[in-house]
């Protein structure tokens, strides 16, 4: 029994430490370098530059982890979706009158836009496929 109880303590203690550590990587990501496609759209531009064609926003912040996450994933899309789309980003705390005009409440929010009209909305992290896929069905 003595054996049992410490195999479980070490397995238990293991897996303590890959989560803090999964945790402390995540907390500690750098900044990645945004694709040379993706724009950076600000209060002043945002409207402006969604007026004509077919746009993805993505809503985030510098604090947000799934935005950290959500970043190289982006920039695949940007680098694989062509002229079929841009590839757009909103820092909600330095420009947060577009988060606000499109009732933006949790992020990462990606607003697929199209003539400046928003057509889909998805929260959280998502996949290169799946918004790859809801952009290429964009009529």
């Amino acid at each position: 029994m003595n054996t049992t109880m410490i195999i479980i303590g070490l397995a238990m203690a293991a897996f303590a430490a890959f989560v803090i550590n999964r945790i402390w990587k995540m907390k500690n990501l750098s900044g990645i370098a945004e694709h040379e496609k993706i724009v950076t759209l600000t209060d002043q531009n945002f409207q402006n530059t969604i007026k004509s064609g077919v746009f993805l926003v993505d809503f985030w912040a510098a604090w947000c982890m799934p935005c950290k996450v959500m970043a190289p994933i982006l920039n695949e899309v940007a680098e694989e979706i062509g002229d079929k789309a841009q590839i757009c980003k909103v820092n909600i705390e330095q420009f947060s009158a577009a988060a606000n005009q499109y009732n933006v409440r949790s992020i990462p929010t990606l607003i697929l836009f199209k003539n400046g009209k928003e057509i889909n909305r998805f929260t959280g992290v998502k996949d290169k496929t799946f918004l790859i896929k809801q952009i290429n069905n964009v009529k």
